[in-house]
Formats: structure tokens, sequence, C-alpha cells
């Protein structure tokens, strides 16, 4: 949520020009680009009630400033708190960001300024998320304006996404697959798409898949050594809550696990997580192995990696201690 929040006040910052473009053909269009940007000042301030004021007022002087819709919009988004649902003038405020953003969406339909096409495109994404569950919850509302988003970006993953988040919220599992897979047809070098399917299929129950899913993700980012130790973690935690499983696949998976730990160390040797599930993995093959011998050596290595790796996390703390105790020194 900060990321986007910082992402609009950098977009708020580059329409400014737009809109001191759009003022120097009338008097109630300076007006209009005035106001505008006395809004701009306060939404960066998160005053969003005394933005929403002055980007009425902006509106009021020229209706056609297409993108002055979209922050209006937003700032009555922004206004509204979850904690007070069912409040009516705490609820309205969604109904007014319903509209603006809409208003914003056909305002901006034949937009060629690249920041007003990119304006157009947030206000259809904060639409969907506004009818999705967690504010107005009204699917048949949202599906249909995701739908057209995808008609107005057909190679932008994000869409095809969204709508499957929609429909898993519904229990349409097939659909929301099915609109996964074709955001990662959109995108197929994209490691967000895997990511997203993995976690879909987790809560599907479908282990298998989602394996497959985090192993693509890996392929994608092959120098990440989180994505590796994610696969880690997914085995570790597989095999140590799944009382079903058979001894050969409940080693086989521990395996699996410690060869993907492995590879995270291969990239980064002071990666103490990785040596932390690693250990655990060890601990659990050892479980699995029937020579005493095997069992005792894997103990033991176990125990001289968690050694390892608790020093090197205190050398990391150690390290960050220091460096937070020299900049408030620095500061005060």
């Amino acid at each position: 949520m900060q990321v986007r929040f910082i992402r609009l006040v950098l977009l708020v910052v580059a329409v400014c020009g737009v809109a001191a473009g759009c003022g120097k053909y009338s008097i109630g269009n300076i007006r209009s680009a005035k106001a505008f940007q006395d809004a701009n000042g306060l939404y960066k301030k998160s005053d969003y009630k005394g933005a929403a004021e002055r980007y009425e007022d902006s509106i009021r002087f020229n209706p056609e400033l297409g993108f002055a819709y979209f922050f209006l919009g937003n700032s009555y988004d922004q206004m509204y708190r979850p904690a007070k649902k069912g409040d009516p003038e705490n609820d309205n405020y969604l109904k007014l960001a319903a509209q603006h953003y809409r208003t914003a969406i056909d305002k901006l339909a034949t937009a060629t300024d690249p920041k007003e096409q990119e304006i157009r495109r947030y206000s259809f994404e904060y639409l969907i998320a506004l009818y999705s569950a967690d504010k107005l919850n009204d699917f048949s509302k949202a599906e249909p304006v995701a739908k057209e988003l995808i008609n107005v970006d057909p190679t932008n993953q994000a869409p095809y996404q969204m709508l499957a988040r929609l429909y898993e919220d519904q229990g349409r599992f097939d659909e929301a697959e099915t609109f996964l897979l074709q955001a990662i047809d959109k995108a197929p070098n994209e490691s967000t798409g895997y990511q997203l399917l993995a976690g879909f299929y987790f809560k599907q129950g479908e282990f298998e898949k989602t394996m497959a899913a985090w192993n693509k993700r890996a392929e994608m980012e092959p120098n990440n050594p989180e994505a590796w130790h994610t696969i880690g973690v997914y085995y570790q935690d597989k095999v140590f809550k799944d009382k079903k499983l058979s001894r050969d696949v409940a080693r086989d998976y521990t395996l699996k696990g410690i060869a993907a730990e492995d590879k995270a160390l291969s990239i980064n040797p002071e990666y103490f997580e990785a040596m932390t599930y690693k250990n655990i993995l060890m601990l659990q093959q050892a479980l699995y192995e029937r020579d005493p011998k095997v069992q005792k050596q894997l103990a033991d290595d176990a125990a001289k990696l968690r050694q390892r790796a608790m020093a090197i996390q205190k050398k990391q703390t150690d390290a960050a201690d220091a460096d937070k105790a020299k900049s408030k020194g620095a500061g005060s």
C-alpha cells in the first residue's frame, strides 16, 4: 500500500505539468489548474478532505480535466475507514470514489498523453479494487470493469490477475486458474505470475502444482536466493505437517528441499535463513534413513550448520545494530 501511495504522489507531480498546459486557454482553465495544484499539495500531505475540496473546485472550473477525477476519487477512497464500515458518511466515500474513478475512465478514453493513459489504467485498477470483497463487495460490477480493462490493455497481465482474484473470492476456481494462466501467457518471463499461481494452488491443496509454479518462479530468477529458499520452506512445511505422506515420498520431498536450500546458499553463502531450514531438513532426512551411521552423520552435519547459521545471524544483527547506533549518533 505504501509503495502505491508513493507512486501516486510521484504521478501527482508529473501531471502538474499537464494541468498547467491545460490552463493557458481560458480564465476558467487557469483557475482549474491552480485548484488542481493546490489539491496536489494537500494530497501529498495526506490531507484528503482538503484535497477533495480543491479537486472539486478544479473540476468545477474545467469539467474536462479527466485526471482530476481520478485524484478526487482516490481522495475519497483514502478517507474511507474499514473500522467504520456501516457508518453512512464513511460508506458514502466509497460510492463517491467509484463515481469519480468511472468518470476518469470515460473522460480519458481518448487521451494520448502517457501520464493521462497511466492515470486511466489506475482508475480501472482502483475501481476494480473498490468493488472487491474488502470494500463494496459487488462482484457484479467488478467483473465487467476488469473485462473492460483487459479489452483496453490485453497485453498487460495485471487485469487478468485482478479478475482471477475476483473469481477466486467467488469460489469460481476454474475461472480463476484460467485467468492466472492467461496472465502468465501475457508475460511468460515475469516471475510475479508464477508466485500468484503458486499461492493459488497452495490454497487449493494442489501441492505438486504449487511446487511446479515455485520452481518456474525460481527459473525466472535463477540468481535470487530467496526464490530457491522458498522452495525449501514449502517442502519442509509439507513433510512436517502432512502425516499421511509415505516414507519414500517424505524422503523425496526432504531431499528436494535440501537441494533448493543448497542452491540458495550457492548464491549467498551467508543466507542464514537457508542454513536454518537446511538444518531442519537434514534432521528430517535422518528420520527416513535406515542406516544408523547415515543418521548420525546427518545429525552431526546439521548441528554444525546450525552453529554456523547462529554465528552468521549474530554477526549480521551486530552489524545492523552498529549501523543503527551510528546513524542515531550522526543525527543527534
